[in-house]
């Protein structure tokens, strides 16, 4: 579809409009920095999902705020949160929900899990079976869930926050290629600076976590996504995000040695996912259009999980990261 060039008091128009339906952003980011120190870019990645619809894998080590920054981003809005902690023995109904005997009613009827939340946060989403994850995987990309022959929608807005330990392996489960996909965004969350994490040790003097009030609602969560669309991505923007996803599947064209490194390259829904969550990042920033830094800021956490590298790069240990940064830095800017 051909985009209709705006005249500069138009893209005022719609900067003001998106400044002003933004608002709740800068109030969450306060309410989340009464609790979470520093971190700010697992927060500022957590909001972009939350605006965009895209779910969100986060991964680091314990101890990193992961759990404590998607509670209280649940607790600054105004919405429902269900916290579900994923063990080797939990089943699907305890996920999603199952049928019960109504004596009243005479027959069975549905008994909702958790899953039926805004905000859903999948603790050690990794320590599941398959056929747990594949009841969310179906919560995740329909909106809905199946319990006996009936389909039920999930609440809108829906957003799946997961975590997952990287160095621990005993008692999990890889996540499906596919389930991994759904993921718009996987996070890697790191330590703190010394300077942070000396913010931090003054603070934290209990475990007790003091209450919250919502600053925001989920109608206005609904309101800045209807906006998104109206971001403008410039045609040499959409060049970019199609040169440097196509880059992952056709490294040849820029480096050999790269092409040696990457066994299968990102899908479509890269491209899909990385034009939705820049237009998230410029209405944060509240401008009307996006920039090509919008696209190189969130190129890793939209790519990471979806380039699968070769044996000889696992050899070599090579990460995707690096393959990334390397693709970021070889494909033309616009």
């Amino acid at each position: 579809m051909t985009q209709v060039t705006k005249s500069a008091a138009e893209l005022d128009q719609e900067a003001e409009r998106l400044a002003e339906a933004g608002t709740f952003v800068s109030d969450v980011r306060a309410a989340v920095a009464q609790r979470v120190v520093g971190q700010d870019t697992m927060v500022q990645r957590l909001i972009v999902g939350l605006l965009s619809g895209g779910h969100v894998l986060l991964e680091g080590v314990p101890g990193l705020a992961k759990t404590l920054a998607v509670r209280t981003l649940a607790d600054a809005i105004d919405t429902t949160f269900r916290r579900i902690q994923f063990t080797p023995d939990l089943l699907p109904a305890d996920l999603i929900g199952t049928l019960i005997w109504e004596e009243t009613q005479r027959r069975f009827v549905p008994k909702k899990g958790p899953i039926f939340a805004n905000l859903v946060l999948a603790d050690e989403i990794n320590r599941a079976p398959a056929k747990v994850q594949s009841a969310l995987l179906e919560a995740m990309q329909e909106r809905q869930v199946t319990i006996g022959e009936e389909s039920h929608r999930v609440p809108i807005p829906f957003l799946v926050l997961a975590t997952q330990n990287p160095i621990e392996h005993e008692g999990t489960y890889p996540l499906p290629e596919a389930q991994v996909d759904r993921f718009m965004l996987k996070i890697r969350v790191d330590y703190p600076d010394r300077e942070e994490e000396r913010e931090i040790l003054r603070r934290v003097v209990t475990d007790d976590v003091e209450p919250l009030s919502p600053v925001a609602s989920p109608e206005q969560i609904l309101a800045a996504r209807a906006l998104l669309p109206s971001v403008r991505v410039d045609p040499r923007v959409e060049e970019y995000i199609l040169d440097l996803v196509r880059a992952t599947r056709e490294a040849a064209i820029y480096d050999e040695e790269l092409a040696g490194w990457i066994d299968i390259g990102a899908s479509p829904r890269a491209t899909i996912y990385l034009a939705r969550a820049a237009r998230a990042q410029a209405f944060i920033e509240g401008r009307p259009f996006v920039i090509p830094e919008d696209i190189g800021r969130l190129a890793l956490d939209v790519l990471r999980h979806r380039v699968v590298m070769t044996f000889e790069a696992e050899a070599e240990e090579v990460t995707p990261d690096q393959v990334i940064e390397r693709l970021l830095d070889i494909v033309p800017i616009p």
